[in-house]
């Protein structure tokens, strides 16, 4: 959806800052008490995403509102948030604590219960319809605004909805099992080299893709160096990647 809307195919939901600002809630919650025991990590890291993202969305109409604007307010955003939760880490966290919140910022399914999937899913799912119903205008987005504008899409509105909806399942999914990167940023390329750029036929493809790949990335995870489980990012960058640069050179050469 972020590719789309950005026209960028270097897009990802790291790009709006959500996943940073999700993991300084975490760290703010985990580390210094906030709220006294009675917010828990996910909850922590879901109103931390939905700050980053309030943030960097302030930031881009400050600066204009274009696509790079909205880029590069993502790209301070995310410096920002990082360096806070590097702060509060360091400055606050013992050795057990930094440790465990350590294992949670680079991604893990182990922490997650059955609410957190209901939840999840639930977020998941209203989103993919609601996405669903614009697969129109994400195909006319494409060729850019102007073009979407001339073909009735009300680009404006339109993209606010996408991109509120896109940061608010990235922060439902966030808060249950980290930052876990290069999954939104390899998985949809995939996903149009088997069925195309139509996003009809895109997003559920991707969903599903995406679904089958975190399968097999968290076996490999808990399995290849049992008892000692990998934190599932740390999977997924290794195979990430090597495949980001491909996308990259792919991208060179058509260009």
């Amino acid at each position: 959806i972020m590719q789309s809307l950005l026209r960028n195919p270097l897009a990802d939901p790291f790009v709006l800052g959500i996943s940073s600002g999700a993991s300084t809630g975490a760290v703010v919650v985990a580390v210094l008490g906030v709220g006294g025991g009675a917010l828990s990590l996910s909850t922590g890291a879901f109103a931390g995403a939905l700050l980053s993202f309030v943030l960097v969305m302030l930031l881009a109409a400050g600066a204009g509102g274009g696509n790079d604007r909205v880029v590069l307010a993502g790209v301070a955003g995310t410096q920002l948030f990082s360096a806070l939760t590097s702060f509060i880490v360091i400055s606050s966290a013992d050795a057990e604590q930094t440790r465990g919140v350590l294992f949670w910022l680079l991604g893990s399914l182990s922490g997650a219960d059955w609410t957190d999937v209901a939840l999840c899913g639930a977020v998941a799912l209203l989103g993919m319809v609601v996405c669903l119903f614009n697969t129109s205008a994400l195909d006319a987005f494409t060729f850019g605004h102007d073009a979407a504008a001339s073909l009735g899409v009300p680009v404006k509105y339109v993209r606010i909805l996408l991109l509120v909806i896109t940061a608010v399942i990235t922060a439902a999914l966030v808060s249950a099992a980290g930052a876990i990167g290069f999954v939104g940023l390899v998985l949809p390329h995939a996903a149009r080299f088997l069925v195309g750029a139509r996003h009809r036929r895109l997003l559920p493809t991707t969903v599903v893709m995406g679904a089958i790949f975190m399968v097999w990335v968290d076996t490999i995870a808990r399995t290849v160096f049992a008892p000692q489980e990998i934190p599932v990012g740390v999977v997924t960058a290794l195979i990430g990647v090597p495949a980001f640069a491909l996308i990259l050179f792919r991208l060179r050469r058509s260009r």
